[in-house]
């Protein structure tokens, strides 16, 4: 390592960032945790870097950046995630430090709704379960599964109302579904019916799309009461986090068939997925990958990069979400 380049810890897989590494090598000497096992200390000390030589992180959604990760780090000035959630970031912490903290922006906002609907249109179609059925059978007839059911006409409660949520309404009102929606507080600029109550929402519609933000008001915010009022042929589909859904509760709904099916790109536990899911035919699973395309990957590489020249140059970041 070139000792006069600054040092980047890196926390997420090596893989996702393969490319990006190599090309900004002669920038910075990045440190990767992630493909190692050895603690984080004692994973400094075997690369000879002192804790204090780190001014920067660089991390994905699946890392959790602790208050413990911080506090090790005492030179640290910047953390920054290639996603647009920071639930996996101790904000707290950030703010007690002073460190700022740089997000992916809206770069990935339509491929996330893009998957969004391409998650319910497999769960109501059952594509992914008949693509199984056919490889299994390698010919076929007629395919003896339970007819699926169509997306026109059907009343999409969206939970969480921003950009990604807004464009989930723009893409399914193409398809001639009902827009309803829950927020925080009602949105002035918009026609959708507006539901204070999350369970009269989950009550009045066909499907429910989980796009809103982790915080501690919106954990488990799809609950076992609101799954109930979805009903028997309701449909959940998540591309929020996976604590926004009480996880226990969903798959107990699932697999009593106290609802109709799930698409989910996000889980609780995170990469651990329950296991009781992975042989439901009415459930389609993603592995937090909505905003992953190629264009999309291209761009978050970019914006990160540019967060990063931004803070060793002393400018303001990019895509801030904490800055001085």
């Amino acid at each position: 390592m070139a000792q006069n380049l600054p040092y980047v810890l890196v926390l997420g897989p090596p893989l996702t960032y393969s490319e990006f590494q190599p090309r900004y090598s002669s920038s910075y000497n990045f440190l990767n945790l992630s493909s190692s096992p050895l603690p984080l200390l004692q994973f400094l000390a075997a690369h000879r870097v002192h804790p204090s030589s780190i001014r920067a992180i660089l991390c994905n959604p699946l890392q959790r950046v602790t208050a413990d990760v911080l506090r090790s780090l005492p030179s640290l000035g910047v953390v920054i995630t290639t996603s647009v959630g920071t639930d996996h970031i101790d904000l707290s912490e950030c703010r007690r430090r002073g460190i700022r903290v740089a997000t992916a922006g809206g770069l990935s906002t339509e491929d996330v709704a893009d998957l969004a609907v391409g998650l319910l249109i497999d769960v109501l179609r059952r594509i992914s379960a008949s693509d199984r059925c056919v490889r299994k059978l390698i010919r076929f007839e007629f395919l003896n599964l339970p007819l699926g059911s169509q997306v026109g006409g059907k009343r999409v409660g969206i939970v969480g109302l921003g950009k990604i949520g807004m464009e989930v309404a723009k893409r399914l009102e193409a398809f001639g579904c009902k827009i309803l929606y829950h927020s925080r507080s009602k949105k002035p600029s918009v026609s959708y019916p507006f539901y204070s109550s999350i369970v009269e929402l989950a009550a009045s519609s066909d499907v429910l799309v989980v796009c809103c933000a982790l915080t501690e008001e919106s954990h488990h915010i799809i609950d076992r009461k609101v799954m109930l009022a979805l009903g028997k042929d309701g449909v959940i589909v998540n591309i929020g986090r996976g604590a926004l859904i009480d996880e226990k509760e969903l798959v107990q709904c699932l697999v009593e068939k106290e609802i109709g099916g799930a698409g989910l790109d996000v889980f609780e536990n995170e990469p651990h997925v329950p296991k009781e899911l992975i042989s439901l035919d009415n459930v389609v699973l993603s592995p937090h990958a909505a905003s992953m395309t190629l264009e999309s990957f291209n761009h978050t590489m970019e914006i990160a990069a540019g967060n990063l020249e931004a803070f060793f140059s002393n400018k303001p970041l990019l895509t801030p979400l904490l800055d001085d």
